[in-house]
């Protein structure tokens, strides 16, 4: 079966396949055809994202707005090649802003032996680009009828989920996985996990129809209940 280049998850709203469902990506289209790329991958992911343009009818020269979740490799790492054929700069939440500047990684958690390592490789991991805007949280963005924007640090300074308001579709980012069922992300590719786990509570106390995750695939049927019934076993909610 071919690759498939997008995914819909609702009208104007799509998920892009980087890396199998492993690596996502995220395309929305205002109602004037103005789009929306929101996470972009790792470095060979940017052509991938401007392919899937392509793929729903549009081109570089709509993009209008580029977003990312937070500034780590695996979602930055496409950024360079998309600002370079979009003209347009990157937008994160203000607390990862200079680290998508300077191409660096945010600290990693010291209080696991895979964060001190991973705090010693890849000092540069990603090409730094220009930030265009630093957002912050509850921020009402003008994408495709209101993007809000939900800071849930932890897994880094400034990691932002987003929830798309007028379709009912949160982008969760690296707060929780979906892979191989709902999952925390990697301890020691976190700043603070512990944080990240008592902030990962805010998607458990919004509405949404859709759970889209940066790694794996999203969830249609119930999402907010199964988010919330993974965080119960994780001890997080009553």
């Amino acid at each position: 079966m071919a690759r498939r280049a997008v995914v819909p998850l609702a009208p104007g709203l799509w998920r892009v396949p980087l890396i199998g469902d492993f690596v996502n990506g995220f395309l929305l289209r205002d109602a004037d055809g103005q789009v929306t790329m929101l996470d972009l991958g790792v470095t060979r992911s940017g052509p991938r994202m401007l392919a899937a343009l392509t793929a729903i009818g549009s081109g570089p020269s709509d993009v209008t707005r580029v977003l990312l979740t937070h500034a780590h490799p695996d979602h930055a790492g496409g950024a360079a090649a998309v600002v370079a054929a979009t003209g347009r700069a990157v937008s994160v939440h203000a607390d990862d802003a200079p680290f998508v500047r300077t191409g660096t990684n945010p600290p990693r958690d010291p209080a696991f032996r895979l964060g001190r390592l991973m705090s010693r490789l890849s000092p540069r991991p990603f090409a730094p680009v220009e930030v265009a805007e630093e957002l912050h949280d509850g921020q009402l963005l003008p994408v495709a009828g209101g993007l809000r924007v939900i800071h849930t640090p932890g897994h880094s300074p400034g990691h932002a989920a987003y929830l798309h308001e007028p379709t009912g579709t949160l982008v969760t980012g690296d707060s929780i996985f979906n892979v191989r069922g709902v999952r925390w992300s990697m301890k020691g590719f976190c700043t603070d996990f512990r944080m990240s786990q008592r902030t990962a509570v805010r998607l458990a106390e919004i509405d949404y129809a859709t759970a889209a995750f940066t790694h794996g695939p999203e969830l249609t049927d119930r999402p907010r209940e199964a988010i919330r019934e993974f965080l119960r076993r994780e001890g997080m909610l009553p």
